[in-house]
């Protein structure tokens, strides 16, 4: 197999122990998982090549972007070959009368966001790394934006992806409505490489709003910032993002990014629109809410700069959270449930980790009523990984008492597999069908997404 990839891309095979290694795992606690090679295409074509090559010899074939992931999606549990998309970043087409792009799979968001800078022009999906698109793609992310523009799901018209036998299809347009035909890039979007390698990517741009303003708001109580994240949704005030963090959370993001944000339950608010008065309108609506609610105060941030530095520190949770138990891994998890029991999921999860003496970091997108637990563990420590696996399915199974999901958007990967059958039910028998149907020798990221029968 590695002699016919070399025949294709010569150098760029590459069988080298520390390449291998760094394709072998994400950002996630899950272990390791070493591809027998890595390969680094530039075409569409050359993906389909590296894929016929990998069926012909039965070989796993995994893609891989920035090594973001959360969950162990980019982790070669079976071995095979590690498809890196990184050297695929053209931007092959850019339509502003249409609000639309088209982009290979390896350019990464932020690397976007500079090709747009002059355009008036932004995609908006925000899920704080700087993911790649086709990655993005792959585990339907979205971040701290999705209350107002959504998730990829909603933000990707059309797809280019290699199937499993090399064959190459298109899937949408970029006509913003069609009735014709199955939906497959809403089938492939979210898919975690397991129906195909994602190539290329058309996506939904928007105009870059004309006043935006940002704040901090902490609460005497943690169900008082959950109550106004609800009745602020419900209300269908237009947030632009609406983030939810705890004491704990706030602690560890003062001490790695050099902030002073009262350590209290908070909301960080960001409201968009196409005048200061729109604006102006939804932060006193919003304001009164927060009152009623045992609101401490508005911090405003108003500038660019000033923007910048409160939603760095905001995405700086994560590796805060690292920072703060050096040695230890980061266990992250998140899961997703009705606006209406947002507060009383919160409050559960808090009151199970306070009866465990478990501290985890509590960061969530609140107007989509997901948050997320950063546990730091020492995994070889049996006593401290089988006490957080405890906390994480209970977790799970709150989530799903209340009508939720395992997962709202990290995805499942290897890490949330064994919930799969619980929530979907004989849906997931459907699944299986798919990926039988496009993936006959479970060759595409295998041991992801859809548990083995």
């Amino acid at each position: 197999m590695i002699e016919d990839l070399r025949k294709l891309l010569g150098d760029r095979v590459s069988t080298a122990e520390a390449v291998r290694e760094h394709h072998s795992h994400g950002e996630s606690w899950h272990p390791a998982g070493m591809p027998e090679a890595v390969v680094f295409p530039t075409t569409t074509e050359e993906v389909s090549a590296i894929v016929k090559v990998c069926a012909r010899h039965g070989k796993p074939i995994v893609a891989f972007g920035m090594g973001s992931s959360l969950e162990g999606h980019v982790n070669a549990i079976r071995g095979g070959v590690s498809i890196d998309l990184t050297r695929m970043t053209r931007v092959l087409r850019l339509s502003p009368e249409d609000l639309d792009i088209t982009v290979e799979a390896g350019l990464t968001r932020l690397k976007l966001d500079a090709h747009l800078k002059n355009t008036g022009l932004m995609f908006p999906i925000d899920p704080g790394a700087d993911a790649t698109l086709g990655g993005m793609a792959a585990t339907r992310a979205s971040g701290t934006t999705a209350v107002r523009y959504g998730t990829m799901r909603d933000n990707v018209l059309g797809l280019t992806v290699v199937l499993a036998d090399g064959q190459i299809i298109t899937t949408g347009g970029r006509a913003r409505k069609s009735s014709s035909g199955y939906d497959l890039t809403r089938l492939l979007v979210g898919s975690e490489g397991t129906l195909g390698v994602i190539t290329d990517l058309t996506l939904r741009l928007y105009g870059k709003p004309e006043a935006v303003r940002a704040a901090v708001c902490p609460f005497a109580s943690m169900a008082g910032a959950a109550a106004t994240v609800i009745q602020t949704i419900q209300l269908g005030i237009p947030v632009a993002r609406i983030e939810i963090v705890d004491e704990a959370q706030l602690r560890v993001v003062n001490a790695y990014s050099k902030t002073n944000y009262p350590i209290a339950p908070t909301l960080f608010f960001e409201f968009h629109g196409i005048s200061d008065v729109m604006v102006d309108e939804q932060i006193k609506a919003v304001e009164e809410i927060a009152r009623e609610h045992g609101a401490q105060g508005f911090q405003w941030a108003s500038t660019l700069e000033d923007r910048a530095t409160l939603w760095q520190a905001r995405h700086n949770a994560y590796y805060a959270t690292v920072a703060s138990r050096p040695g230890a891994r980061a266990w992250t998890t998140d899961i997703c449930v009705p606006i209406s029991h947002l507060a009383e999921c919160i409050l559960e999860t808090q009151a199970d980790l306070l009866a465990a003496g478990v501290v985890a970091p509590l960061v969530g997108h609140a107007g989509d009523g997901n948050f997320h637990l950063i546990f730091m563990l020492d995994a070889d420590d049996r006593k401290e990984f089988d006490q957080i696996s405890r906390l994480n399915e209970r977790l799970v199974e709150r989530s799903l008492k209340f009508g939720g999901t395992c997962s709202g958007e990290h995805g499942v990967g290897i890490g949330k597999l064994k919930y799969l059958s619980k929530e979907h039910g004989a849906s997931l028998d459907v699944m299986r069908a798919i990926k039988r149907a496009l993936d006959p020798n479970n060759l595409m990221n295998p041991g992801k997404l859809i548990p083995d029968p």
